[in-house]
């Protein structure tokens, strides 16, 4: 049985599960990198990561690097000596820093490897309409969520689902699997299996302003599929034209209404307490919306004291 001397790796809230899952499972962490503090906030005061703010309460040691590569840091990451790391929701590693170990450095991603390498793996598995997806963990290589797998397990994504309930749904299996993973270290019983490449493997690139936009030329479901990928967060946007007032607009709870109408796709239909948007094959009654300058309310609330005027639409 091998003596694990474990370094972790995160910095989101979706990596402290992982990291209480291990020192609730008394495996030794010597040390723990996340990201610096950054400037947050109206005051721009400096904000320390989550899996920062865990570590200092269970008196683990910190390293906040700005360079991953520089030789002040590598030779703090040796004193703590580890033989093993583990990597959740980090940024990439050089070379030098995940070959150190002798047992090696694991990542845990919130896919079914080798779909959706990327940044935003369950953000994606939700726009795309998936029925399924996981968790994998794998031994970190050269290239981008490509090593040798260790152990994967699925879960359903249902169509109550978004993306937050799905990421913390994920946020827990994946802590099992990891401890599942460290156990089969632990006992030397790894037995890796490598990634297959194919063609039409599904990508999952980091989510940007340009594609978080709402196409209104998607089928309903389509639709529903992309807004509830992206409900909490970052959230899909359009701009809703009201006369002459365009708006930078956040949508997140939604409902599909499939039904045939004469209305061009994108006109706005405000009906009492009621918002729908018509698109090809039906509406999108929009439950929960955010306009600019003002918080995320639902949309009820917001006719209260908001009027769209007729022939208001999406652009």
């Amino acid at each position: 049985m091998r003596d694990l001397r474990i370094v972790f790796m995160g910095t989101p809230e979706f990596a402290v599960t992982t990291l209480k899952y291990i020192i609730e499972a008394k495996y030794n962490v010597v040390g723990v990198i996340t990201a610096p503090d950054r400037p947050a906030g109206r005051g721009r005061k400096l904000q320390q990561s989550a899996v920062k703010e865990f570590a200092i309460a269970n008196d683990l040691p910190v390293l906040q690097p700005t360079n991953l590569k520089s030789p002040e840091f590598l030779e703090e990451l040796k004193s703590l000596k580890p033989n093993l790391q583990v990597v959740v929701a980090f940024r990439m590693l050089p070379k030098v820093v995940w070959q150190l170990p002798e047992f090696g450095t694991f990542n845990l991603h919130a896919s079914l490897l080798p779909q959706y390498r990327g940044a935003a793996p369950i953000n994606w598995s939700i726009i795309n309409g998936d029925t399924h997806t996981g968790a994998s963990t794998f031994f970190i290589d050269e290239k981008i969520d490509t090593g040798a797998m260790i152990l994967q397990k699925e879960t359903p994504i249902e169509l109550k689902d978004n993306v937050g309930s799905l990421h913390d749904r994920l946020m827990i299996l994946g802590a099992e699997l990891v401890i599942d993973t460290l156990d089969l270290i632990k006992n030397d019983k790894v037995k890796t299996i490598s990634q297959k490449e194919s063609e039409g493997l599904k990508e999952a690139p980091k989510l940007t302003k340009e594609n978080t936009r709402i196409n209104w030329s998607l089928s309903a479901t389509k639709l529903f599929d992309f807004i509830r990928g992206l409900n909490p967060y970052p959230a899909a946007w359009t701009i809703i034209k009201n006369g002459e007032i365009e708006l930078n607009t956040k949508l997140y709870d939604i409902e599909v209404l499939i039904e045939s109408h004469d209305k061009d796709a994108g006109e706005i239909i405000q009906e009492e307490n009621k918002l729908k948007v018509a698109v090809k094959d039906g509406y999108i009654l929009v439950n929960e919306i955010q306009l600019p300058g003002k918080r995320k309310m639902k949309t009820k609330e917001l006719l209260n004291g908001y009027q769209f005027e007729t022939g208001a639409k999406v652009l």
